[in-house]
């Protein structure tokens, strides 16, 4: 089943969905795919202005725009896919964000896009799945790259011993740059079990995850890579 936010749904100018194995892109959104722009993800900052459908945006982790008829998406498989709206639908944007994008603060630049031609208390910003602190283990010397460079609560950032909570850093610096409207919707990426695994013993997980298919590819070299298979996450101003 598809996600959704609760707090962007009632805009009815837009439609928007998180992505997962069972429909990599979202239902509402595969009628629009045709105009999705196009980009190359390479965990940085840089953010571009959409104008027209099928826009190729080269080297990009956010893209904005407002105009309609333009399906806006990023690819994730353990990052944070984080979507945005205006309040009335009047402009649109998405990130791809994971450790590198936050502590670099690609975030807080979509904010500053963003406040250019709007008050950004007039947006809401919805954080999808992705690796959660649950399952989210790095090194002590990432958490303290962390809680050396930002100015967030050290239990914020790593609520369990080595573990990072990406979602509630992008929070803090979303409601810290002004958008007090923020939902987390879906469930970690990692280790979250499908609703319906059928009848054998194997496990189902729910989305698609790179950290666990390297975890799995350890064991059996013959297990299948994520290739071609990261889960969309978007939204379009209906046209």
């Amino acid at each position: 089943m598809t996600d959704f936010s609760p707090q962007l749904s009632p805009i009815t100018s837009i439609r928007h969905g998180f992505g997962n194995k069972s429909a990599l892109m979202p239902d509402c959104l595969q009628p629009y795919q045709a105009s999705q722009a196009n980009k190359k993800q390479v965990h940085g900052t840089t953010i571009i202005d959409v104008t027209k459908p099928g826009q190729e945006c080269g080297d990009a982790d956010g893209l904005y725009t407002t105009q309609s008829g333009i399906l806006l998406t990023v690819l994730t498989a353990d990052c944070l896919p984080v979507i945005f709206s205006q309040r009335q639908g009047k402009g649109i944007a998405v990130v791809h964000a994971g450790w590198r994008g936050l502590l670099d603060g690609i975030i807080l630049k979509m904010v500053e896009r963003i406040a250019r031609d709007d008050d950004p208390a007039n947006w809401i910003a919805a954080i999808g799945p992705a690796a959660r602190s649950c399952c989210y283990e790095v090194n002590e010397e990432l958490v303290e790259r962390f809680v050396n460079e930002l100015p967030l609560a050290e239990n914020i950032i790593s609520p369990r011993f080595r573990h990072l909570n990406l979602a509630a850093i992008a929070e803090h610096q979303l409601r810290g740059a002004g958008i007090h409207q923020v939902d987390r919707v879906g469930s970690c990426t990692i280790c979250t079990l499908a609703a319906h695994g059928g009848s054998d013993e194997k496990q189902h997980f729910k989305y698609t995850s790179f950290r666990r298919t390297s975890q799995q590819q350890a064991i059996d070299p013959t297990h299948p890579s994520i290739k071609g298979r990261n889960q969309y996450s978007g939204l379009i101003i209906l046209p």
